[in-house]
């Protein structure tokens, strides 16, 4: 018994030893999981519902759901602020994208308008001398008339002077009955007293027909028929039969209609955008569905300080007399035309913030970099960036306040993450394990 005692003792020392031999010459797989297990540890949880509440150890949320585990490789697997979204996500949630490039800006300015009668086609007959209107023809306020056309006959005795003055001057200087003995002083005397009496004519406004009928037949007519000096509409008529017209009194209005103003008034918000020479759509109240093109004639120099509005005057051609004065018209100006392309991206992908506009740039594979950036020139549906992009990225133009909403949740996360704190020292010094016997002691 004893001998059997002692040879299962050797045995069970044989295989020890083997077995420590076995150890120090093959390590344990178990300490190569321990390894992989440190390095996936995780360094913080972070809550299953997005919210910004993280904890360092395992634990629940009032719902009994699990934290979600955030690993060091994982943290560190994209720059800060990039937000990582799987692709099938991608695509359930509609993210689109578009690309930044030059283009030249489309940017309406939208006002109301009045029509106006353009002020250098208004003509005003009224006479340089006193005299009485012998007859009116058949020209009323609305009517349509010619250039050239009758409006009434004039008796003036001024004129009846003045024409009998020249016939007189004219056969004693140029008629059949000239002294060849004159002197060539006497014939420049005479020369200018003729052309003094036409020029006279001339100066009052007399129609060159009427002086030259004199010059012509040597009799002075009694009456002068005066015409319209231009195409138009009459607006007014005051010229009465038989009434004293004197000198400087208004008898007949006539305005052009062929060409038209609208005054429009833009904000001063819009103001600055528009420019002279800019085409502009009016679209009259009074014509439903039609529209007149015009250029932008001038930009008023100044401001209506109880609308706040600026007056801005389009010239208009109205051949068919469609544009009447006074009528309401919906001007659009198109401030883009004759401008530089610019690089720009979509209005929907600017995410205004109220401190800083940014736009979120797809990395590829489900990666979305937020980028502040710098606005310029907004136009209709693309808004001019100077700074912050290059043209070709590509910049979310749909989903993208989710994709913002989560990348806020990130930046979050990681203020309150424990690696974002300053790492503790990895050994204390020696004198450190000494410190909380010293905790009680009086002070040195």
């Amino acid at each position: 018994m004893k001998r059997k005692l002692t040879a299962f003792a050797a045995a069970f020392a044989l295989a020890a030893l083997a077995g420590i031999a076995h150890a120090q010459q093959t390590p344990a797989p178990q300490s190569a999981k321990t390894e992989n297990a440190a390095e996936r540890k995780p360094i913080y949880y972070r809550n299953p519902m997005g919210l910004p509440d993280i904890s360092p150890v395992p634990k629940k949320d009032s719902m009994g759901m699990d934290y979600i585990p955030v690993y060091a490789d994982e943290a560190s697997a994209s720059a800060p602020g990039t937000v990582n979204i799987s692709l099938d996500r991608v695509q359930r949630t509609g993210v689109r994208t578009e690309r930044a490039e030059q283009r030249l800006l489309v940017r309406p300015v939208r006002a109301p308008g009045v029509v106006a009668l353009d002020e250098r086609r208004i003509s005003v007959i009224s006479l340089r001398f006193d005299g009485f209107v012998e007859k009116v023809e058949d020209v009323t306020t609305g009517s349509h008339v010619k250039a050239g056309e009758p409006l009434m006959t004039i008796y003036a005795p001024d004129l009846l002077k003045i024409g009998g003055r020249l016939v007189v001057e004219g056969e004693t200087g140029w008629g059949p009955g000239t002294a060849a003995s004159r002197t060539t002083l006497n014939e420049r005397s005479l020369r200018s007293s003729v052309v003094g009496a036409r020029r006279l004519l001339e100066n009052m406004g007399v129609p060159n027909d009427y002086i030259d009928a004199i010059v012509r037949t040597r009799e002075v007519p009694n009456s002068i028929v005066w015409r319209s000096p231009r195409d138009g509409i009459v607006l007014e008529r005051t010229a009465v039969e038989g009434m004293r017209a004197q000198a400087g009194e208004e008898l007949f209005r006539i305005a052009d209609h062929s060409v038209v103003w609208v005054m429009a008034q833009v904000s001063e918000g819009e103001l600055g955008a528009v420019k002279a020479g800019q085409p502009a759509t009016v679209r009259p109240r009074a014509h439903p569905g039609q529209e007149f093109h015009g250029k932008v004639a001038v930009v008023y120099p100044h401001l209506n300080k109880e609308m706040r509005t600026g007056s801005i005057r389009i010239e208009l051609p109205n051949p068919d007399l469609a544009l009447l004065p006074d009528m309401y018209a919906d001007v659009e100006i198109d401030t883009g035309a004759g401008e530089h392309p610019r690089l720009s991206v979509p209005n929907s992908s600017i995410i205004d913030s109220g401190n800083a506009q940014v736009v979120l740039v797809a990395r590829g594979e489900g990666r979305f970099e937020p980028r502040n950036v710098a606005l310029g020139l907004r136009g209709q549906d693309y808004t001019e960036v100077t700074a912050g992009i290059a043209a070709g990225d590509e910049v979310v133009v749909a989903a993208n306040f989710l994709i913002d909403a989560e990348s806020n949740l990130k930046a979050a996360l990681s203020a309150f993450s424990p690696a974002a704190a300053t790492p503790a020292p990895a050994a204390q010094p020696p004198s450190s394990a000494a410190a909380p016997e010293h905790s009680h002691g009086s002070h040195p």
